[in-house]
């Protein structure tokens, strides 16, 4: 008899590219979504929960980086009798699917349609450090109005959000730019060729990482990178480059001296000349809200998801100085984006539809506010109940609800009762605050003892109980003040 495989036990692994999140971190998150929203609905921005399962053709090909529909998505077909099931996809962002939304009860919505969405997104990519395929999206969205007002409130919109999370004036910038004048752009310099014209946008994007020396070059013959290789150039004449250099650098010290710059680089571009006016109506708009330069700026180098925008585009950027792994000084980065869409909805309904909004990146704004040393989310635990004795549960059950039923936060240890010791590593792990004692001697008195667990963390860290001499780690108290006690307790300990 053939000896039987033995089974193979499954690995306990998070899936590569995921990972779990505990109880102080999704604390965090709530805490700070909630702020968020309540930012959100003030500018009068309604919910929406769309389904996190779309249609791949829903979809759409406006994955960043990405040429086909169901290439950098988790998608699947469905089972069909005929074999022509559908292609479904989990989202990969929030913008598509209200898209669709739209599309679809359009006629049931107000226009404009003005609406926030929160929740996880998910991308098949090739994960890395700090890049996840399941993070957390927060968006706003103003769908049906084509007036640069709309992309004017949703920047003024994202500053104040910053300032309500934590993040002080000074340490960001939202950061404006119009996707027109890039076009106008293009426009002066001739290109008549679709693929020079690619690798023309795809150099400007670099302009970040390379500055004004290494954009020259690539738009040229070429030029090493850091490791030493040799990238090839778009081919383009000094002459030829130099618009795409004027706009990348036409920033000044002030909106005029900018918006000036920019009508030079543009020429005689009629889109390129619209772009400069969007530009200037969104800063004389935010400058009557009272949003300075010390909050949102024009910057024309501001280039994002250049296929996907067809007007203003905005950014922004954290500007506190962090280190890098090798202990260097930079700034923090950017924690948001959108733009201005005009062609999305269009795809279903055949008529354009003009859009514009905003998308925070959860998970970087909650390790900037980590960093900052903002993230003041309560992460105390229930007072524990104790058990002496299994068979009296019911006395036990009977406590946890009489404190649950004041509203504080309590619970029964259901573990072994058996080693008291271990009753308290629990409560310890559980970060909790007090826990309760009911013996036999206890319940014949009509009393309950009460550990001060927070005190006693403390004695344990100052290794001195005489600065606490004044309050005892370990007191009785009648059964009947039980409520009144243990919330007198929380509030001292919270002083």
């Amino acid at each position: 008899m053939a000896k039987q495989k033995k089974t193979q036990r499954p690995k306990a692994q998070t899936p590569k590219g995921f990972r779990d999140y505990f109880g102080a971190e999704v604390a965090q998150r709530t805490e700070m979504l909630r702020v968020i929203a309540g930012v959100y609905h003030r500018y009068g921005f309604e919910a929406l929960e769309s389904a996190a399962v779309e249609t791949v053709e829903a979809l759409g090909k406006f994955l960043p980086d990405v040429d086909r529909p169901n290439e950098g998505v988790f998608a699947w077909q469905e089972e069909d009798e005929n074999d022509n099931g559908d292609w479904l996809a989990l989202r990969y962002d929030l913008t598509a699917p209200l898209a669709r939304v739209f599309a679809q009860h359009r006629n049931d919505l107000p226009t404009p349609y003005r609406r926030f969405a929160m929740g996880p997104v998910w991308r098949n990519e090739k994960p890395g450090p700090g890049r996840f395929r399941q993070f957390y999206q927060c968006d706003a969205d103003t769908v049906g109005s084509g007036n640069v007002a709309a992309d004017a409130e949703i920047c003024a919109m994202l500053a104040d959000t910053l300032e309500a999370v934590g993040i002080d004036r000074g340490d960001y910038v939202v950061r404006i730019n119009n996707r027109k004048v890039l076009n106008g752009v293009l426009e002066v310099m001739g290109l008549s060729d679709d693929d020079q014209k690619a690798n023309v946008l795809r150099t400007i994007d670099k302009f970040d990482k390379v500055g004004e020396s290494g954009v020259r070059e690539l738009l040229g013959k070429g030029r090493l990178d850091a490791s030493g290789a040799y990238i090839d150039g778009v081919g383009l004449s000094d002459a030829q480059a130099e618009p795409v250099v004027a706009f990348l650098t036409s920033k000044a010290d002030n909106t005029a001296g900018t918006l000036a710059n920019l009508r030079a680089a543009i020429g005689d571009s009629e889109v390129g000349a619209k772009g400069v006016e969007e530009l200037q109506s969104m800063a004389d708009l935010l400058a009557a809200g009272g949003y300075g330069p010390d909050r949102i700026v024009i910057d024309p180098s501001v280039v994002r998801g250049l296929g996907y925008y067809t007007g203003p585009v905005f950014e922004a950027e954290l500007t506190f100085e962090i280190k890098d792994d090798k202990g260097r000084p930079r700034s923090f980065g950017s924690v948001a984006g959108g733009g201005r869409y005009d062609d999305l909805v269009k795809r279903f309904t055949g008529q354009e539809v003009p859009a514009t909004g905003i998308s925070i990146g959860v998970d970087r704004l909650l390790a900037a506010l980590h960093m900052k040393g903002r993230l003041d989310t309560d992460t105390t635990g229930p007072v524990v109940v104790t058990v002496m004795d299994k068979h009296r549960m019911a006395d036990y059950q009977a406590i946890v609800s009489e404190l649950r039923n004041a509203g504080i936060r309590a619970e029964v240890y259901l573990g072994n009762p058996k080693s008291f010791g271990n009753q308290l590593k629990y409560a310890d792990q559980r970060n909790s605050p007090i826990a309760i004692i009911q013996g036999g001697d206890e319940l014949e008195a009509g009393t309950l003892q009460v550990k001060d667990l927070i005190l006693g963390a403390k004695i344990a860290e100052t290794a001195s109980q005489e600065e606490w001499s004044e309050r005892p780690q370990q007191f009785e108290i009648p059964r009947a003040e039980l409520v009144e006690r243990i919330k007198a307790l929380l509030d001292e300990q919270n002083q």
